[in-house]
């Protein structure tokens, strides 16, 4: 019977891949690619040719059955992001709890995440966090970030360049300007980035620059 493997990929140096994660690329029947386009400039890195699948949030739910379907008859298939850990903010947990609910073996492979680097990083302390990732955009936001202001646990967010500023606004207004946080962008790039403070001076920092790149916002816990 065939079997579904998570394979993490660089979230930007493509060094920053393990050895067995190549071996399943290279190997499996098919990959499960999020940007097909993306997959392959790695693929091409490693000289790696196989045969990759469009499979983003767009068009997962409409091909579940079928990739059931192609596992089910004896398939290996490997699933990537654009970068990371597939079903970390990004496509993969439909499929993973479909393959679990049908009995089909699912292996997620250890590798590359954005949120680990950047919370180790930040000088936050890292024992006991809470992941976040991106929050919601309209329903529901206001009320979660109000939950979060008496959270004692470290917490991670995921945000864009174009609404970190507002995020950290948010933020201010229910954690206090002084709440110590750290922001990481570009992770493992040319233009890698860590900057530590407090919420205000993290928002006028970020506030006065053009910065693009993915940004990983560590927050402080509420101290006793």
């Amino acid at each position: 019977m065939g079997r579904l493997i998570l394979v993490p990929t660089p979230v930007g140096n493509l060094e920053d891949i393990t050895l067995r994660a190549l071996e399943v690329l290279k190997n499996a029947d098919s990959i499960l690619a999020e940007d097909t386009r993306r997959t392959g400039i790695l693929l091409r890195h490693y000289g790696i040719k196989n045969k990759i699948i469009a499979y983003h949030q767009h068009n997962e739910h409409n091909k579940l059955e079928n990739i059931k379907a192609m596992i089910a008859g004896g398939m290996c298939l490997a699933l990537v992001t654009d970068a990371g850990m597939p079903g970390i903010s990004d496509p993969g947990f439909l499929l993973v709890r479909a393959c679990i609910q049908s009995n089909i073996d699912v292996e997620t492979l250890p590798g590359a995440t954005a949120f680990l680097p950047a919370l180790v990083n930040s000088g936050i302390p890292s024992d006991k966090f809470c992941f976040e990732g991106f929050l919601p955009q309209k329903k529901g936001r206001k009320k979660r970030i109000a939950q979060l202001k008496d959270e004692a646990r470290t917490m991670v967010f995921y945000e864009s360049p174009f609404r970190i500023c507002k995020l950290l606004e948010e933020l201010i207004v229910e954690m206090g300007p002084d709440r110590p946080a750290s922001i990481s962008r570009e992770l493992t790039k040319i233009h890698e980035e860590t900057v530590r403070g407090s919420l205000e001076y993290l928002r006028k920092y970020f506030g006065s620059r053009d910065v693009k790149g993915e940004f990983v916002l560590v927050v402080s816990g509420k101290q006793k």
